[in-house]
């Protein structure tokens, strides 16, 4: 509908305009070409490589989904009444094997203990060459924690427009799971609050050795409003932001005109 380019303009200028949030310059996704590169050596391998080395499967509602983050969403559904489910810890020498399994293509997730299937996924995550939320995101988000609960929620939602079409059919596939393992507090004791803390250091994370998040940052980067409201990441379809988008664009187009005009008139 719209130039996927000025769109973004039309989010950098109200999030600037609106919430005092910059946003660094970047591409708000992964390096293709190092991606490109690193595909080579990880055929099937499912931990350390990425999304688009990975096996894929249709999601009605959601597009392309790495297989394996579907398979083990499928299989923790069925326990999503686990208390603590994603704070405590799997075993470290199952959660080993079943790495191995997966990575050599053995199908093991239906057979084991949800906690280990929970640190299978916290651990893909952690383990992706580029963290899901882009880097060149981090600090704006950061800033969009800081706001009042309702400036934070729009500005946040603001920033996953941001995000490759990919990266947010990924993330609200993922935020869908926790909201629905959020929405089974009462049982599983995993609000969104406590799930967000769990998975922000995951989310932000490379296997690349780059500093462990100080536990002020985790603080300060609360993932809760993509879980409350993963339904709209990544989606400009709400009435006002529509009609900020449609203003930017006549801006541009106007602009555009007059820069014409000029040009024929030095003509």
């Amino acid at each position: 509908m719209w130039d996927r380019r000025l769109v973004r303009l039309a989010l950098l200028q109200q999030l600037r305009a609106v919430y005092g949030i910059k946003v660094k310059s970047g591409r708000g996704q992964c390096d293709r070409r190092r991606h490109e590169t690193a595909a080579t050596d990880t055929a099937g391998k499912i931990f350390g490589v990425p999304f688009n080395v990975l096996p894929h499967s249709v999601v009605p509602e959601y597009g392309h989904i790495p297989s394996f983050l579907v398979d083990a969403c499928t299989s923790l559904e069925e326990h999503i009444h686990t208390e603590g489910l994603f704070r405590k810890s799997g075993s470290v020498v199952r959660l080993r094997a079943l790495k191995s399994k997966l990575d050599h293509g053995e199908s093991c997730l239906a057979s084991a203990p949800p906690c280990d299937v929970a640190g299978l996924l916290k651990q893909f995550f952690r383990e992706l060459p580029e963290p899901i939320l882009p880097v060149d995101l981090h600090e704006a988000l950061f800033k969009a924690q800081q706001l009042g609960t309702e400036e934070k929620n729009k500005a946040t939602l603001l920033l996953s427009c941001l995000m490759t079409d990919h990266t947010t059919d990924v993330l609200r596939y993922f935020f869908n799971f926790l909201k629905s393992v959020s929405l089974r507090s009462s049982e599983n004791k995993m609000d969104s609050s406590n799930l967000a803390v769990i998975f922000a250091p995951n989310l932000l994370q490379t296997s690349e050795g780059h500093e462990k998040m100080s536990a002020n940052t985790e603080k300060k980067l609360r993932i809760q409003t993509l879980i409350d409201h993963a339904s709209d990441i990544g989606k400009i379809y709400r009435p006002c932001w529509v009609l900020m988008v449609s203003k930017v664009l006549k801006k541009v187009n106007v602009k555009l005109l007059v820069t014409i005009r000029e040009s024929q008139d030095k003509v």
